[in-house]
C-alpha cells in the first residue's frame, strides 16, 4: 500500500487522464459492485486515515441541520455561536466547516480531527467508498480528484483496475 502523500499526488496526477478514462470505461461495462466495495474495505482497514488527515486539508465539508446541532452540542455552544465561529460560505454559497486554504478545516489539530466524535456525516463517510448509498457510478465521479490526495483513493483505484483487468495504454 503506498502511504507517502507526496508520492500519492505526483501519482494521483500524473494517472489524473487514466483514472478519468477508468472511470468513462466502467460506464460501459458491468462488475458487481459488491467486490469494488470489498476492495475498499480491504484498503480502508490497511490505512488508518487519523494518520494522515489531508481530506481534512484540501476538501470543504457541506453541514446539514443535523451536523451544525451536533457540533455546537458538542462544543457547547449555541447553535448561533457555533455558526458565526465555525462556520463561512463556499464559491457556491453552500454552508460549510470554516477553512484556510493554509491550514484547512478549523478543527484539524495536527493529523487529527478535535471533534472526531461529533464530525459532520459527511466527514464521517469519506472517502466515500463504503458508506453511503451512491451508486459506483456516482461515487466515481469524484475518485480521479481523490486520488490526488488520499491513500485510500488512490490505492482502491488501483486495486479495482487491476481487477477489472482495465488497460490503462488503451
Amino acid at each position: 500500500m503506498l502511504t507517502d502523500l507526496v508520492q500519492i499526488k505526483r501519482l494521483g496526477e500524473k494517472k489524473h487522464a487514466e483514472n478519468m478514462r477508468f472511470r468513462r470505461w466502467l460506464k460501459s461495462h458491468t462488475f458487481v459492485e459488491r467486490q469494488f466495495k470489498k476492495a475498499a474495505e480491504e484498503v480502508a482497514d490497511a490505512i488508518d486515515c487519523r494518520q494522515c488527515g489531508q481530506c481534512c486539508r484540501v476538501t470543504e465539508v457541506e453541514l446539514t441541520e443535523r451536523d451544525i446541532e451536533h457540533l455546537a452540542k458538542h462544543l457547547g455552544a449555541s447553535k448561533q455561536r457555533f455558526l458565526s465561529d465555525y462556520t463561512m460560505r463556499n464559491k457556491e454559497d453552500e454552508l460549510i466547516l470554516k477553512r484556510t486554504a493554509k491550514a484547512g478545516c478549523v478543527f484539524l489539530d495536527g493529523n487529527d480531527c478535535s471533534v472526531y466524535d461529533a464530525r459532520p456525516a459527511d466527514c464521517e463517510r469519506f472517502p466515500h467508498l463504503t458508506k453511503g448509498n451512491d451508486s459506483l457510478e456516482r461515487k466515481m465521479w469524484t475518485m480521479p480528484d481523490r486520488a490526488t490526495y488520499c491513500p485510500i483513493v488512490y490505492n482502491w483505484l488501483e486495486k479495482i483496475k487491476a481487477m477489472t483487468k482495465f488497460q490503462a495504454s488503451a
